[in-house]
Formats: C-alpha cells, sequence, structure tokens
C-alpha cells in the first residue's frame, strides 16, 4: 500500500491527546498507532481550548526524541476537503500553537501510512516547554476554556491511553495529582 493516495493527500490524521478520544469528524477507520521521533509532552499554553488568556491551560504537543503510541483516524473519502478545513481550524486557526506536518506513522496492522501530525510550534508564544510538576499542577487546576477543563483534558488523555494499553507515568502523577487537589476522581 502507497504512504499517500494516487492525489498525493494524506490518508490519515494522528491523535495523541485530544485527536484520540475526539476527531471531530466521523472516521471510517480508527486504529492504534506510533509515531517515531516525537513524544508526547505537555508543553504549550492553552489559551482557548483548555484556558484563557488570564488564567491558561497547559495542553499537549509532540517534541523531538523518542517514540509516541496514539491513534491514528482515516480521513474520509467523500467529506476529505471538510474534515482538512475542520482539522486546520481546530489546530491551526484557533492559536497557530501547532504546526502541521505530513509523517509516516505505524499502523497496528503493520502497515507504514503517512499522516498529518500537528507538532508544537517551539518559536509560538505558547510553547511552554517541559515544566516542573508544580507548574503543571497549577495550569491544569486553573485552566478551563472553550471546551472545558484542563483536569478533564489530562484525565481524558491519560484514559484513553489505559484503552490502548499505555501507560505514561508522568501524565498519570499529573491527573492524579491534579485531580485529588479539586476534590474529583481519578480516571
Amino acid at each position: 500500500m502507497t504512504a499517500r493516495a494516487r492525489d498525493g493527500k494524506p490518508r490519515w490524521v494522528f491523535g495523541y491527546g485530544s485527536l484520540m478520544w475526539n476527531p471531530g469528524f466521523d472516521t471510517p477507520e480508527t486504529l492504534p498507532a506510533r509515531l517515531h521521533g516525537w513524544h508526547r509532552a505537555f508543553c504549550i499554553y492553552s489559551e482557548h481550548y483548555r484556558g484563557t488568556p488570564e488564567k491558561p491551560g497547559l495542553i499537549l504537543g509532540l517534541l523531538p526524541g523518542g517514540a509516541c503510541r496514539g491513534l491514528a483516524h482515516r480521513l474520509p473519502v467523500k467529506s476529505y476537503e471538510a474534515a482538512r478545513r475542520y482539522l486546520w481550524k481546530r489546530e491551526i486557526d484557533n492559536d497557530g500553537v501547532y504546526e502541521e506536518t505530513i509523517r509516516a506513522i505505524e499502523l497496528a496492522d503493520g502497515r507504514t501510512v503517512t499522516a498529518l501530525v500537528y507538532l508544537a510550534d517551539r518559536a509560538h508564544r505558547q510553547f511552554a516547554g517541559k515544566l516542573p510538576m508544580r507548574e503543571s499542577l497549577r495550569l491544569v487546576r486553573q485552566g478551563h476554556g472553550a471546551t472545558g477543563s484542563n483536569l478533564e483534558y489530562v484525565q481524558n488523555t491519560v484514559a484513553h491511553l489505559r484503552e490502548l494499553g499505555l501507560r505514561d507515568d508522568t501524565l498519570e502523577q499529573l491527573a492524579r495529582r491534579a485531580g485529588a487537589s479539586s476534590g474529583r476522581r481519578r480516571p
């Protein structure tokens, strides 16, 4: 199978955070996948979806090094352009903290395909880099934006990773500590 369709358009999108549980479009196929050369990290201040400029939250981005396991969603053929516009608006237009790129990913069924991947823009003013746990906790606890609380985002990410049989000690510690301090159940 070729990595891209004959027209050169990527037919998959790689989800490593909220795109795992909420792709925002009807996808004809979803499979566990791995992206080599990049790892998941809470490294972006959220001033829209999970926070505000006055009280930012903290969301995931991809940083160089390692590998990241997540989900790959196949883009629908009939509504391809609508799905692409949606993803651009969601990941690029609102805050501009991600760079859209195309990378090879490995699907759980053994195929290697190219996919849209959203990397953290390290030159963007909302790029936080890797923060100490104390600062991450503060941001997660205070963050609430257009799509809900930052804590909910962290807990959903941990829950969906667990569904895939994946563990991330740092994410789980963040979810546990932030949830305990807010009086909410941990995932």
